[in-house]
């Protein structure tokens, strides 16, 4: 499967759309993709996973260290347009808990 990844970046927001699935194949490209944003990142990281219809534990343990390196600059963290079945694999998990989810 594959992974569209679009990235929008305004003043303080970065935007990152994903459409497809998120698993060991597709994390990868992902993580290419964000990681570089994220170097001294202060600002808000927003991830639309409204397109997002499968994802697996390697999408999980991806989002955790974006979040680590989002916190850990003072910036924010979130997701948004979860379907149930993924809002469901982040309350199980205890990451809702942690992470803004909307």
């Amino acid at each position: 499967m594959n992974m569209d990844i679009q990235i929008k970046e305004d003043l303080n927001q970065t935007l990152v759309v994903l459409e497809g699935e998120i698993d060991a194949y597709t994390a990868p490209k992902v993580k290419e993709k964000v990681a570089p944003l994220l170097e001294g990142f202060s600002g808000e990281l927003v991830f639309d996973l409204s397109s997002v219809n499968y994802m697996d534990s390697t999408g999980l343990g991806m989002f955790v260290g974006f979040f680590k390196t989002v916190k850990a600059n003072n910036g924010v963290f979130r997701l948004v347009g979860l379907s149930d079945r993924l809002k469901r694999l982040f309350d199980i998990t205890g990451l809702a808990g942690i992470m803004e989810i909307k």
